[in-house]
This record gives structure tokens, sequence and C-alpha cells, in this order.
């Protein structure tokens, strides 16, 4: 049996090729458009959140799996490995934290299991996880791993710009978005987090491409100073080009050992909507 399991939900946004290298196992958050329900990742896509959105000009919902559910992930999970980690979407932006932690307890595995509140959402829980499966290789157990991956937590820098504030004014989960949204200039803020909430920073304005350009070129010199081993170019579905276009601004760096591109799934593009992009990456 394996030592370590590292289990997350879907919001992680980690990739097959990244899941299936480090053993990671996702559990589905769900979506809700209108009064149908689906399970992220699962049986619906963000193009069709997308197409249901303009089509009935409304917002989608997110919620939690259901504690019965949670039970059953942690069980499958204590089945593979003696002890689990529990990576889970911010406290502040979903109750995924919360449920889980009622699972353990119900179960009663608290001395197995370890829950924890990544404080951040997409590749910024998914930076964590790569990290924990790091020192899982090398052999600490969950605990340890648990307290270094809490050190590291502050250290991770997780913005995106946004092509359309209407999701985001919306799902109005976003602090600053609401007063944005009335402007009548095209802007396209840059999103980050903080204290494991949504907060909007600089205002770029322009195309896309040229916004993008401009954000990268701003976080350039907090770049140059990240951890080396991993960056993250996460997406919600924008046009390849664009995509390569930034590949190959990190890559001219001459910095990072791995670049990862992502595409954000269900829950993420449910809140930010389509042709976000952001760069994230943990600093030293």
């Amino acid at each position: 049996m394996k030592k370590i399991s590292i289990i997350t939900d879907s919001t992680a946004d980690l990739s097959k090729e990244l899941l299936e290298k480090y053993d990671i196992t996702v559990f589905p958050l769900h979506i809700h458009l209108g009064d149908k329900e689906y399970a992220d990742g699962i049986d619906i896509t963000p193009e069709e959140i997308y197409r249901w959105s303009e089509e009935t000009k409304e917002t989608p919902k997110t919620s939690a799996l259901s504690l019965y559910d949670a039970k059953e992930y942690l069980k499958k999970a204590l089945e593979k490995g003696e002890e689990v980690i529990c990576f889970c979407i911010s406290e502040e932006m979903s109750s995924c934290c919360s449920v889980m932690h009622m699972a353990m307890m119900e179960l009663e595995v608290e001395d197995k299991v370890f829950v924890v509140d990544s404080g951040n959402l997409s590749t910024g829980i998914g930076l964590q996880i790569l990290e924990a499966a790091k020192l899982a290789e090398q052999g600490l157990g969950a605990g340890a791993i648990v307290e270094k991956i809490k050190l590291m937590q502050p250290k991770i820098r997780s913005s995106f710009v946004v092509d359309s504030l209407t999701f985001l004014h919306r799902g109005g989960r976003c602090s600053g978005v609401a007063a944005l949204a009335g402007n009548t200039l095209k802007l396209h803020p840059c999103i980050f987090v903080l204290d494991g909430k949504m907060q909007a920073g600089k205002k770029y304005r322009g195309k896309m491409d040229k916004v993008l350009l401009n954000y990268v070129e701003d976080i350039k010199p907090e770049l140059a100073a990240a951890k080396k081993d991993h960056v993250f170019i996460t997406h919600s579905g924008c046009d390849t080009e664009l995509i390569e276009t930034i590949r190959k601004e990190l890559e001219s760096l001459n910095y990072f050992e791995n670049i990862h591109v992502t595409q954000a799934g269900g829950v993420i593009a449910s809140h930010c909507g389509p042709g976000t992009m952001g760069v994230l990456y943990v600093a030293e």
C-alpha cells in the first residue's frame, strides 16, 4: 500500500498528465445550470457552461460535494494509502473544506486524514499538490508535509486577467468587480487571490493579446525570483496562438524548469468566464 494518498477537488485544474504522473485523485464539485446539476469534469464542459449562460443570460451556480460523497472518496483514498492529504479550494470561496472535515470526523479517521484549506483556487492549489507529492516521494509523513505546505501558502502567487467582467460581476465573488462593471470602457482587470479571497487589481485596457503581454511584463520582476520548478499558464479556453505567445514569453526568461499549460475546469470557468488567463507560481 502506498504510504500517502493525495486527493483534491476539481478546482485544482491540473492536467490529466500531471494527475497521472503524481497519482492524484480528483473528486468533482458541482455546477448548477438552472434546475440541472452536473459533476465538474465528468458530465459538463466549460464550453457547455458558456453556451448555456449566453443563451439564458444567467450565471452558473456551484456547490461542494455532498457529505455522503465526501465520505466515499475518503474511504477509497484510505484503501489506497496509509495516510490521506485532501486539498480543497479556499474556505472563503466554498464549503468543500468543511464538508471534508465533517466526513473525516464521521469516519473517525482524524489520525489518518489531513484536510488542507488551500487558501487558493485553480493551479494555486495545484502548486501545493505538486509540492506535497514531491515531499511524499522523499518519504515525509502527511503531518510533516502539511506543515511545509502551510509555510508555502503565503508565497503562492495566483492571478489572472479576465476578458469580460460579466461572469465575475454576476457571481459576486470578487471584491471590487461590481464597481468596475459600471465602467463604459473596455476593462480587463487583473484578479488576484489574497487571504483566500479574489480581489480586483490593476485594470488593463485594449485587446487581450496586448493586455496579457503587459500583464506578464508587470510580473516579470517577481517571476525572476520565483521558485524554478513549476510555473502555470492556466486559461479558460483562450486562443491557441495567444497561449503560445505567453508560453514563449515565459520561456524567454530561461528560468523555469517546467512551464505547464492547463485549462480551467467547470467551476473556475463558471466564475471567471471564457478568455481568462493567468500565470501562477511560488515566490521564493
